[in-house]
Order: structure tokens, then sequence, then C-alpha cells
């Protein structure tokens, strides 16, 4: 997968785990008991996109650390949220070869999903911080944001056929939770996702955060049309096609995108959490 689609052509594969923070102080560290880093060459693969998998496993071929970064904080690679760093990290000099495996007793049986991801990322977050010296602050900062809100006649999606507590393991058989296929080129594609997932998600193709004000709970299936592009700058050339082949003028608007789905994009000013890059640095390979 050239670079340039992870940041122009709208289609991304991701998993999203909006879980409850776990506190680095009343936990043990985490950290992966192995790991490989290597920087992608051509002939060593087709690109992969980053994911937790079965036995404490995390694998991804080919990707920028900027998007692996996001991954370990659980904001989207182009998120107004994500700032900083060197343009190398976006570039194919920071793409990377990475796995890595945590230890037996890194997730113990009966983890619940959500903690048992959020335990994944912190460990990311470790290995990134280890091999690449990356140094990261949270800011809370009021911003122009889209604030989230149910449309009049309420919400209009499918419920998903699995509840929260029968989501599989990622990457294991069976309907993937808080996991998207797509982007604004070809809709949203989720089996059960929460709203807070589509928020985060549509973020990388916003120009305001969004800010869940809908008070919804729930794992949904999400199946949308692609979008046009709500970034400014100039309109769609006349005859300009979407990802589907379709005329690209003819996409709806994010708005209306959400009208369809019981929803409400509301410009307001709100405090959101901003994630900055401080520092960060090639890693020595392994």
């Amino acid at each position: 997968m050239p670079i340039r689609n992870l940041a122009t052509a709208g289609t991304i594969l991701f998993i999203l785990t909006n879980a409850p923070q776990i506190s680095a102080q009343s936990q043990p560290p985490l950290a992966f008991e192995v790991t490989s880093v290597k920087a992608h060459k051509a002939d060593s693969g087709r690109p992969s996109m980053p994911g937790f998998l079965p036995g404490g496993r995390f694998v991804s071929t080919g990707i920028p650390l900027k998007f692996l970064i996001a991954v370990a904080y659980n904001v989207g690679y182009q998120s107004v949220r994500l700032t900083g760093g060197p343009g190398w990290i976006s570039s194919g000099e920071g793409v990377y070869d990475i796995e890595a495996k945590a230890g037996p007793d890194a997730n113990p049986p009966g983890t619940p999903g959500p903690v048992r991801n959020e335990r994944m990322r912190l460990m990311l977050q470790a290995l990134l911080a280890d091999r690449f010296k990356l140094k990261i602050h949270r800011e809370t900062k009021e911003l122009p944001i889209y604030a989230v809100i149910l449309a009049k006649n309420g919400l209009k999606l499918e419920k998903a056929k699995i509840e929260e507590k029968d989501c599989p393991e990622a990457g294991a058989p069976g309907v993937a939770c808080h996991s998207f296929m797509g982007g604004r080129g070809r809709g949203l594609h989720g089996e059960a996702v929460s709203l807070p997932d589509i928020f985060s998600y549509v973020e990388n193709w916003t120009d305001r955060p969004l800010v869940d004000k809908t008070g919804v709970q729930g794992l949904f299936n999400v199946q949308t049309r692609g979008w046009q592009p709500s970034q400014p700058g100039p309109a769609p050339a006349p005859g300009a096609k979407a990802e589907d082949g379709g005329d690209l003028a003819d996409l709806p608007t994010l708005f209306t995108l959400f009208t369809e789905m019981g929803l409400k994009l509301d410009a307001q000013k709100g405090t959101v959490d901003i994630f900055v890059i401080d520092h960060v640095e090639k890693p020595t390979e392994n």
C-alpha cells in the first residue's frame, strides 16, 4: 500500500477500542516480552494494517510510524487531535515492520475485551517509547468541534448481532467488534461498532474533532455510502470520480450522512484532548 493511500485516498482498516483508560499508577508495568522492529523493504511483503491478534500478538507490516502512534493512543491517524513530530514519521522514511508478543500473564483468562485491548495499547506505547524513544504528552484545549447529538427523530442504526460481552478477541474467528473497513471514499462498514467508534474513525477526515453528546451505548451494524471531503478546499472538479467509480459530486456530505444515521453535527466550541509528539527517533533494528 503506497504511503499516500493512508493520507489521502480515504480508505483505512482500523480497530478502535474506546475503553476506560487504565491507570499506569495502579497497574504493574505492561510491556511486550518479545519485539522485532525492522525498516520495511519493498520486497518484504505486502503492507498490512496494525492489529492486536490472539495470543497477545501485535503485527504491523509496512505502515508509517505516525499510524502506529495513533493506534497506541487510540486517536485518528489524520485527526487534528494528533500533532507534532518530524515529517519522516508520515513518509516512506518512517515505515516499519513490527512484531511483538506479550507474556502469558498479560491478559489473564476472562479479561473483558475492552480492557484486554487497552492493555495491548499500553504495551504498544511502551514499545514505541523503548524502541523509538517516543515522548508524547496530552493537553486539554478549547477548540472548534462538532458536537454529535441525536437528530429529532432519533437514531436510525441497526443493532449489532453481538453484544460487548460476546465479542471475540481481536483477530479471532467471529464478528469483529470495534473494527471498520472503508473510509471517506468507500463508506463506513462495521458489523459491531459503538457510536464513539464511529466518531473516532470519522475524525480522520474532518476539519474538527467530534465530541459524543448522544449518551447512546451499545454496538451497531453500520453500513454507509462514501462522502465528500469535509476539510476546507475547492469543490470536486467536474467529472471527478469517487473510489467506487461514481461521480464524486453525487456523494453526500458528511452532514447528510450523519443525518441518515439519525445523528446531527452541531458546530460548537469545546474542550478536547490533544496528543502532542515531543520527541521520536529512528530505531536500532533487530
